[in-house]
């Protein structure tokens, strides 16, 4: 039986995503514009949760007040009718040729104000629109040029248009938390704030790191060649864990943006694992939208596009009632207690313990057991067939 989607599910998607049409370096749009309002309605109806967008997703740079007006009219109507709701927004600070050298840092400083401007005003429809998470993708704060860019100043700047702006929510009352979205190149041949490390290095140094956190993308960490899952549970145990960006990655390549699953199906596996149930010994979940950052193939047309929408959902779901069944499996927990899974959580140091303790135990050192250390076995292998066979749905040899 094929999983259904539904809104409990919390799944969303962009609208950039959805309404990809399909034009790259090389060639022209294959599929023809979808409005917001009509994504809406299908989203909803294949059982999404919610939508997001860019600024220029919804509206198009060109449009009037009264266009824009008229579009975010119908755009509200159509949640309000259908229940969908817009839990992130994020603005484009990548496509107008003005952010050729980025928007918070580029070497010109009316381009840096420009940028922060219309950051601002895409945070007020934020706002009306209830979006409780703004996402910064810096995809053009870089370089190709490494004396072209000074780094450290790029970083001052980068800063100073963040607090700013947490500043300006803090003091129109949005209650909006910032989420930071890193990504090693493309566009940019180099792009500042290239890894979920980077980002959380720098959300330390802002005024209001409190309210920033990140929106890690499977595909931006992966290109790095980089562990998603390891990656996202970092920012768990930094309770920085904002928002994410599920889709498909085969390696360090261009950013493919495939369905979700459809690159590394086994860290697809783990990464559904420990959203859902937290580390094998314990911490905590993510319990923000599950939210989709793909782009349907370019060999299809509308119908392929809800058929790929849809595939990033089942295969979620899928992935969930797997892990669940793995967690539950006698073998598995046998497998992880044997492993010393959960006995990682036991501090190094008993309570109170100094260093001065430490050395004066001859336990730890002088007649420590070191041969059998050396030669013990972790029985990981064990762990990880188990996870292929519920991966794969298929029951493996009852043990002995």
């Amino acid at each position: 039986m094929r999983p259904v989607p539904t809104r409990e599910d919390k799944f969303s998607f962009g609208l950039w995503t959805v309404g990809w049409q399909a034009r790259d370096l090389f060639g022209e749009a294959t599929r023809p514009v979808l409005a917001g309002v009509e994504a809406v309605h299908k989203l909803a109806e294949l059982g999404a949760y919610g939508i997001t967008f860019h600024d220029d997703d919804l509206v198009p740079p060109d449009s009037t007040a009264t266009q824009r007006d008229t579009i975010i009219k119908e755009f509200k109507a159509a949640l309000a009718e259908t229940g969908l709701v817009v839990p992130m927004m994020t603005t484009n600070l990548f496509g107008d040729p003005v952010f050729k050298d980025g928007g918070f840092t580029s070497n010109d400083r009316g381009v840096r104000r420009y940028a922060l401007r219309k950051v601002m005003r895409n945070m007020d429809l934020a706002a009306e629109l209830g979006a409780e998470i703004y996402v910064f993708w810096g995809g053009r704060e870089g370089s190709e040029v490494d004396f072209a860019k000074d780094v450290r100043a790029a970083l001052d700047r980068y800063r100073e248009g963040i607090d700013l702006l947490a500043q300006y929510s803090i003091d129109k009352g949005y209650n909006m938390r910032f989420a930071i979205e890193p990504k090693p190149n493309e566009p940019r041949g180099d792009i500042l704030l290239p890894s979920i490390g980077h980002a959380l290095a720098f959300i330390s140094q802002l005024e209001h790191h409190e309210m920033v956190g990140i929106n890690p993308e499977v595909g931006h960490e992966q290109m790095a060649s980089l562990n998603y899952t390891h990656g996202i549970a970092q920012a768990l145990w930094q309770e920085k864990l904002f928002h994410i960006d599920l889709n498909g990655q085969k390696g360090p390549r261009y950013d493919q943006d495939l369905v979700f699953g459809y690159g590394d199906l086994l860290q697809a596996f783990s990464t559904v694992d420990l959203l859902e149930n937290g580390a094998p010994g314990g911490g905590p979940t993510y319990d923000g939208d599950r939210h989709f950052d793909y782009k349907p193939l370019r060999t299809e047309d509308m119908a392929g596009v809800w058929e790929s929408a849809l595939a990033n959902m089942e295969l979620y779901i899928t992935l969930r009632e797997r892990s669940n069944e793995f967690r539950a499996d006698p073998r598995v927990q046998e497998a992880l207690e044997e492993a010393g899974v959960a006995a990682l959580n036991e501090p190094t140091l008993n309570a109170g313990e100094s260093y001065e303790q430490l050395i004066a135990d001859p336990s730890t050192f002088e007649s420590y057991d070191i041969d059998a250390a050396r030669t013990r076995g972790y029985g990981f292998a064990r762990i990880q067939r188990y996870a292929i066979e519920h991966l794969l749905g298929v029951n493996g040899p009852k043990e002995a």
